[in-house]
C-alpha cells in the first residue's frame, strides 16, 4: 500500500474518532447525563465553547479535508492545520499534567474524556509528524496562527460576561478581574507563539530529512538499474 494511501486513512480515522468524541459528549449534554446548568441546550451550547471541543472540531475538519484532498495547500487551511496540532497538544499536556486526577467520569463521560485528551491527540500529532503534510508552516502561517484563539478568548470573555459562565476558572473574570485575567492570557499567547515556532522548525527538518531519504532512496534505485544493465545477456555470452 502507498504511502499517500496509508496517510489518507489516517486522516479519515482521525475525523471519525472525532466526530464520535464530540458526539458523544453531545448526546451526553442533551440527555442530562452530567448536567452543568438546569438546561440541557445550554449544556449542549457550552460543550463547544470548552477549548478541549474546539481543539477537537480543528483537528476532525483539517483532518477529513486531508483524506479528501490531501493537496489542499491554501493559506487558510495552512494556518488551521496548524492551529489544530498546536490546540490539540495543548489540551492532552494540560489535561494530563493538571486535570486527570481531579476529572471523576464513568461510563460513556470516561470514553468521550478518554478519545478527546488522549485518542485524537495521539492520531493528531503523529500523522503530523508521520504524513504532514511538509512544508505549510511558515513564518506568515505562524503568525495568522494566534488569531482564531484570540478570538476564541475574546468569544469566551463576552459570552461569559453575558451569561456568567466560563469554561475554565483561569479566564473567570467575575473572580479574578480582568487584569489578571490578561495576564493569563498573555503568559498563554506567548507560549502559543513559541510552540508554533517551534513547530516551524521542526516542520523544515523532517521536511530536509524526508528529502535527503528520498535522494538516497533514488540513487540507490538507479544504481541497482545501472548495475542491472552492466550485467551481460544470455545472447552476449
Amino acid at each position: 500500500m502507498r504511502a499517500s494511501t496509508i496517510a489518507r486513512w489516517w486522516f479519515g480515522l482521525t475525523a471519525l474518532t472525532v466526530l464520535v468524541a464530540v458526539g458523544i459528549s453531545l448526546v451526553l449534554a442533551l440527555t442530562g447525563d452530567d448536567p452543568q446548568s438546569d438546561s440541557p441546550l445550554a449544556d449542549a451550547l457550552n460543550i463547544f465553547a470548552y477549548f478541549t471541543i474546539q481543539s477537537n472540531m480543528i483537528v476532525g475538519v483539517t483532518s477529513l479535508y486531508l483524506a479528501l484532498r490531501p493537496e489542499r495547500r491554501s493559506t487558510l487551511f495552512r494556518v488551521f492545520r496548524l492551529d489544530g496540532v498546536i490546540m490539540i497538544i495543548v489540551t492532552a499536556v494540560v489535561f494530563h499534567a493538571l486535570l486527570a486526577g481531579l476529572v471523576g467520569v464513568s461510563g460513556w463521560s470516561s470514553v468521550s474524556n478518554q478519545l478527546v485528551h488522549t485518542v485524537v491527540p495521539a492520531l493528531a500529532v503523529l500523522g503530523w509528524l508521520i504524513f504532514g503534510p511538509r512544508g505549510l508552516v511558515s513564518w506568515r502561517v505562524v503568525a495568522w496562527s494566534v488569531v482564531y484563539p484570540l478570538l476564541w478568548v475574546l468569544f469566551t470573555l463576552v459570552r461569559g460576561a453575558v451569561t456568567h459562565w466560563y469554561p475554565y476558572p483561569f479566564l473567570d473574570v467575575g473572580e479574578l478581574g480582568y487584569a489578571r485575567v490578561s495576564l493569563t492570557i498573555l503568559g498563554i499567547t506567548v507560549a502559543f507563539v513559541a510552540l508554533a515556532a517551534g513547530l516551524h522548525r521542526l516542520d523544515r527538518w523532517l521536511a530536509r530529512a524526508s528529502g535527503r531519504q528520498g535522494t538516497m532512496e533514488s540513487t540507490t534505485s538507479v544504481a541497482a538499474l545501472e548495475g542491472a544493465g552492466d550485467t551481460p545477456s544470455e545472447g552476449g555470452r
